[in-house]
Protein backbone atom coordinates (compact mmCIF):
# COMPACT_ATOMS: atom_id res chain seq x y z
CA UNK A 1 0.00 0.00 0.00
CA UNK A 2 1.62 3.55 -0.64
CA UNK A 3 2.42 5.53 2.23
CA UNK A 4 0.00 8.77 1.36
CA UNK A 5 1.60 10.23 4.61
CA UNK A 6 5.25 10.09 2.83
CA UNK A 7 4.25 10.63 -0.25
CA UNK A 8 3.74 14.63 -0.80
CA UNK A 9 7.73 14.68 0.88
CA UNK A 10 8.63 12.68 -1.78
CA UNK A 11 7.18 14.12 -4.58
CA UNK A 12 8.68 17.64 -3.41
CA UNK A 13 12.16 15.97 -2.81
CA UNK A 14 11.85 14.45 -6.28
CA UNK A 15 11.04 18.19 -8.21
CA UNK A 16 13.72 19.76 -6.43
CA UNK A 17 16.22 16.74 -7.33
CA UNK A 18 14.54 17.58 -10.90
CA UNK A 19 15.03 21.00 -10.58
CA UNK A 20 18.89 20.63 -9.78
CA UNK A 21 19.29 18.22 -12.53
CA UNK A 22 18.18 20.85 -15.18
CA UNK A 23 20.21 23.61 -13.40
CA UNK A 24 23.19 22.14 -13.17
CA UNK A 25 22.85 20.21 -16.81
CA UNK A 26 21.57 22.56 -19.06
CA UNK A 27 24.99 24.98 -19.85
CA UNK A 28 26.50 21.55 -20.40
CA UNK A 29 23.41 20.80 -23.02
CA UNK A 30 23.56 23.99 -24.28
CA UNK A 31 27.82 24.19 -25.36
CA UNK A 32 27.21 20.53 -26.75
CA UNK A 33 24.32 21.73 -28.73
CA UNK A 34 26.11 24.86 -29.73
CA UNK A 35 29.19 23.16 -30.60
CA UNK A 36 26.53 21.46 -33.53
CA UNK A 37 25.22 24.09 -34.85
CA UNK A 38 25.94 26.73 -37.47
CA UNK A 39 25.95 29.74 -36.44
CA UNK A 40 22.57 31.10 -37.16
CA UNK A 41 21.34 28.60 -35.47
CA UNK A 42 23.08 29.92 -32.69
CA UNK A 43 22.52 33.37 -32.50
CA UNK A 44 18.39 32.95 -33.61
CA UNK A 45 15.74 34.29 -31.38
CA UNK A 46 13.96 32.17 -30.06
CA UNK A 47 16.68 29.75 -30.07
CA UNK A 48 16.21 26.39 -30.39
CA UNK A 49 16.67 23.34 -28.23
CA UNK A 50 17.74 21.00 -31.04
CA UNK A 51 20.29 20.47 -34.24
CA UNK A 52 18.34 20.15 -37.37
CA UNK A 53 22.26 18.87 -38.61
CA UNK A 54 25.24 17.85 -36.84
CA UNK A 55 28.42 20.23 -37.57
CA UNK A 56 30.89 18.41 -37.60
CA UNK A 57 33.30 21.10 -39.36
CA UNK A 58 32.99 23.43 -36.45
CA UNK A 59 35.46 20.80 -34.63
CA UNK A 60 37.83 21.03 -37.48
CA UNK A 61 37.79 24.83 -37.59
CA UNK A 62 38.05 25.01 -33.70
CA UNK A 63 41.21 22.48 -34.43
CA UNK A 64 43.02 24.13 -37.44
CA UNK A 65 42.45 27.83 -35.92
CA UNK A 66 45.03 27.90 -33.54
CA UNK A 67 47.85 25.19 -32.42
CA UNK A 68 45.39 22.52 -30.94
CA UNK A 69 48.22 19.87 -31.01
CA UNK A 70 51.09 22.50 -29.43
CA UNK A 71 48.13 23.17 -26.27
CA UNK A 72 47.25 19.85 -26.09
CA UNK A 73 50.76 18.53 -25.48
CA UNK A 74 51.81 21.15 -22.80
CA UNK A 75 48.76 19.95 -21.43
CA UNK A 76 49.11 16.10 -21.38
CA UNK A 77 52.77 16.49 -20.16
CA UNK A 78 52.25 19.02 -17.05
CA UNK A 79 49.05 16.68 -16.25
CA UNK A 80 50.57 13.63 -16.39
CA UNK A 81 54.20 15.11 -14.94
CA UNK A 82 51.62 16.12 -11.61
CA UNK A 83 50.20 13.08 -11.45
CA UNK A 84 53.57 11.25 -11.10
CA UNK A 85 55.09 13.76 -8.95
CA UNK A 86 51.54 13.29 -6.20
CA UNK A 87 52.58 9.55 -6.73
CA UNK A 88 55.94 9.91 -5.48
CA UNK A 89 55.38 12.66 -2.48
CA UNK A 90 52.26 12.16 -1.33
CA UNK A 91 51.86 7.93 -1.18
CA UNK A 92 55.20 8.08 1.41
CA UNK A 93 53.92 11.02 3.43
CA UNK A 94 50.73 9.56 3.93
CA UNK A 95 52.37 6.45 4.89
CA UNK A 96 54.71 7.74 7.53
CA UNK A 97 51.52 9.92 8.88
CA UNK A 98 49.50 6.84 8.97
CA UNK A 99 51.69 4.18 10.20
CA UNK A 100 54.67 5.85 12.24
CA UNK A 101 55.24 7.71 15.50
CA UNK A 102 57.65 10.48 15.41
CA UNK A 103 58.07 13.42 17.07
CA UNK A 104 56.36 16.62 16.07
CA UNK A 105 54.24 13.93 13.89
CA UNK A 106 51.07 16.18 15.11
CA UNK A 107 52.14 19.46 14.50
CA UNK A 108 53.53 18.54 10.77
CA UNK A 109 50.11 16.65 9.75
CA UNK A 110 48.57 19.71 11.37
CA UNK A 111 50.47 21.85 8.85
CA UNK A 112 49.61 19.82 5.98
CA UNK A 113 46.03 20.22 6.85
CA UNK A 114 46.56 24.19 7.41
CA UNK A 115 47.31 24.38 3.49
CA UNK A 116 44.34 22.92 2.71
CA UNK A 117 42.73 26.32 3.54
CA UNK A 118 45.33 28.21 1.95
CA UNK A 119 44.33 29.45 -1.67
CA UNK A 120 46.58 29.28 -4.40
CA UNK A 121 46.60 33.04 -5.70
CA UNK A 122 47.11 33.87 -2.43
CA UNK A 123 50.70 32.33 -2.93
CA UNK A 124 51.52 32.83 -6.80
CA UNK A 125 53.07 35.89 -6.61
CA UNK A 126 55.93 34.73 -4.42
CA UNK A 127 56.28 31.64 -6.29
CA UNK A 128 56.28 33.69 -9.20
CA UNK A 129 58.99 35.82 -7.97
CA UNK A 130 60.99 32.64 -7.17
CA UNK A 131 60.50 31.58 -10.34
CA UNK A 132 61.61 34.13 -12.05
CA UNK A 133 64.96 34.70 -10.07
CA UNK A 134 65.60 31.00 -10.78
CA UNK A 135 65.16 30.97 -14.27
CA UNK A 136 62.33 28.68 -14.33
CA UNK A 137 59.60 30.53 -15.89
CA UNK A 138 57.94 29.44 -19.04
CA UNK A 139 59.47 25.86 -18.24
CA UNK A 140 57.17 22.61 -17.05
CA UNK A 141 58.57 22.70 -13.89
CA UNK A 142 57.00 25.36 -12.43
CA UNK A 143 53.45 24.59 -13.62
CA UNK A 144 54.59 20.77 -12.12
CA UNK A 145 56.44 21.87 -9.04
CA UNK A 146 54.16 23.51 -7.16
CA UNK A 147 51.45 21.46 -7.16
CA UNK A 148 52.52 17.66 -6.62
CA UNK A 149 52.49 18.18 -2.74
CA UNK A 150 48.69 17.97 -1.56
CA UNK A 151 47.56 18.00 1.28
CA UNK A 152 44.08 16.68 0.71
CA UNK A 153 45.68 13.75 -1.06
CA UNK A 154 47.61 13.36 2.13
CA UNK A 155 44.90 13.49 4.03
CA UNK A 156 42.44 11.07 2.13
CA UNK A 157 45.05 8.61 1.52
CA UNK A 158 46.20 8.73 5.06
CA UNK A 159 42.69 8.08 6.28
CA UNK A 160 42.67 4.79 3.60
CA UNK A 161 46.15 3.83 5.09
CA UNK A 162 45.01 3.76 8.70
CA UNK A 163 41.84 1.55 8.40
CA UNK A 164 44.14 -1.40 6.99
CA UNK A 165 44.78 -4.03 9.88
CA UNK A 166 48.00 -4.21 11.73
CA UNK A 167 48.27 -7.70 11.24
CA UNK A 168 48.73 -7.78 7.84
CA UNK A 169 51.34 -5.21 7.81
CA UNK A 170 52.69 -7.10 10.95
CA UNK A 171 52.90 -10.28 8.95
CA UNK A 172 54.67 -8.91 5.87
CA UNK A 173 57.56 -7.38 8.42
CA UNK A 174 57.65 -11.07 9.37
CA UNK A 175 58.04 -12.39 6.37
CA UNK A 176 61.39 -9.47 6.10
CA UNK A 177 59.32 -7.34 3.25
CA UNK A 178 60.74 -3.72 3.44
CA UNK A 179 58.72 -0.70 3.68
CA UNK A 180 58.67 -0.33 -0.14
CA UNK A 181 57.14 -3.89 -1.10
CA UNK A 182 54.93 -3.48 1.86
CA UNK A 183 53.46 0.12 0.36
CA UNK A 184 53.56 -1.35 -3.28
CA UNK A 185 51.81 -4.68 -2.38
CA UNK A 186 49.77 -4.46 0.19
CA UNK A 187 49.27 -0.39 1.19
CA UNK A 188 48.41 0.70 -2.88
CA UNK A 189 46.49 -2.18 -3.93
CA UNK A 190 43.96 -2.12 -1.14
CA UNK A 191 43.70 2.00 -1.64
CA UNK A 192 42.98 1.77 -5.78
CA UNK A 193 39.49 3.41 -4.71
CA UNK A 194 41.59 6.62 -2.94
CA UNK A 195 44.15 6.52 -5.36
CA UNK A 196 42.02 6.67 -8.42
CA UNK A 197 39.25 9.45 -6.92
CA UNK A 198 42.44 11.46 -5.95
CA UNK A 199 44.33 10.80 -9.76
CA UNK A 200 40.76 12.29 -11.03
CA UNK A 201 40.41 15.26 -9.15
CA UNK A 202 44.24 16.49 -9.79
CA UNK A 203 43.55 15.45 -13.38
CA UNK A 204 40.83 17.55 -13.51
CA UNK A 205 42.08 20.38 -11.52
CA UNK A 206 45.41 20.08 -13.58
CA UNK A 207 44.43 20.14 -17.06
CA UNK A 208 41.32 22.68 -16.24
CA UNK A 209 43.75 24.58 -15.01
CA UNK A 210 43.94 28.20 -16.67
CA UNK A 211 45.09 30.63 -13.71
CA UNK A 212 48.71 29.89 -13.13
CA UNK A 213 49.95 28.79 -16.12
CA UNK A 214 48.16 32.03 -17.16
CA UNK A 215 50.04 33.60 -14.48
CA UNK A 216 53.37 31.64 -14.43
CA UNK A 217 53.91 31.49 -18.47
CA UNK A 218 54.69 34.96 -20.57
CA UNK A 219 54.36 32.69 -23.79
CA UNK A 220 52.73 30.09 -25.40
CA UNK A 221 55.90 27.67 -25.31
CA UNK A 222 53.95 26.15 -22.40
CA UNK A 223 50.99 27.26 -22.29
CA UNK A 224 47.66 24.53 -22.01
CA UNK A 225 44.52 24.07 -23.50
CA UNK A 226 42.50 26.17 -21.74
CA UNK A 227 44.91 28.97 -22.36
CA UNK A 228 44.44 27.73 -26.23
CA UNK A 229 41.07 27.80 -25.90
CA UNK A 230 40.65 31.36 -24.86
CA UNK A 231 42.85 32.27 -27.52
CA UNK A 232 40.04 30.52 -29.94
CA UNK A 233 37.03 32.46 -28.09
CA UNK A 234 39.84 36.01 -28.56
CA UNK A 235 40.20 35.15 -32.40
CA UNK A 236 36.37 33.76 -33.12
CA UNK A 237 33.99 36.14 -30.71
CA UNK A 238 31.79 35.93 -33.79
CA UNK A 239 31.80 32.49 -33.91
CA UNK A 240 30.58 30.77 -30.52
CA UNK A 241 30.05 27.67 -32.19
CA UNK A 242 33.45 27.00 -32.87
CA UNK A 243 34.38 28.26 -29.30
CA UNK A 244 32.20 25.91 -28.03
CA UNK A 245 33.53 22.91 -30.34
CA UNK A 246 36.94 24.14 -28.76
CA UNK A 247 35.65 23.73 -25.29
CA UNK A 248 33.72 20.16 -26.37
CA UNK A 249 37.34 18.90 -27.12
CA UNK A 250 38.62 20.45 -23.54
CA UNK A 251 36.06 18.49 -21.88
CA UNK A 252 36.19 15.34 -23.28
CA UNK A 253 39.43 13.81 -21.93
CA UNK A 254 37.85 15.01 -18.35
CA UNK A 255 34.44 12.78 -19.29
CA UNK A 256 37.04 10.22 -20.43
CA UNK A 257 38.31 9.84 -17.48
CA UNK A 258 35.75 9.78 -15.28
CA UNK A 259 33.97 6.80 -17.21
CA UNK A 260 36.57 4.51 -16.25
CA UNK A 261 37.38 5.66 -12.72
CA UNK A 262 33.53 6.33 -11.71
CA UNK A 263 33.21 2.89 -9.80
CA UNK A 264 36.02 3.42 -7.45
CA UNK A 265 35.09 6.70 -7.15
CA UNK A 266 32.08 5.41 -5.42
CA UNK A 267 34.18 2.71 -3.94
CA UNK A 268 36.09 5.51 -2.15
CA UNK A 269 33.56 7.60 -0.49
CA UNK A 270 31.45 4.71 0.58
CA UNK A 271 34.53 2.38 1.87
CA UNK A 272 34.14 1.77 5.23
CA UNK A 273 36.99 -0.98 5.97
CA UNK A 274 39.13 -4.06 4.76
CA UNK A 275 37.11 -7.14 4.58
Amino acid sequence: MVNWVRTPKFIIRLLLSLLLLVVFLAPFYWMILSAFKTLDEVIAVPPKFWVDKLQWVNFQQAFTRINFMHYTKNSIIITVGTLIGQLLVVVPAAYAFARYQFRGKNVLFGLVLITMMIPGQLIFLPIFVMFAKTGLLNTYISLIIPFIASGMAIFMLRQTFMQIPDSILEAARLDNSSEFKIIRSIMLPMAIPTLSTLALLTFIGTWNSYFFPLAWTTTDAVRTLPLGVKKLQDAEGLNPHIVMAGNMMLILPILIMFAFARKHIIKAFTYSGVK
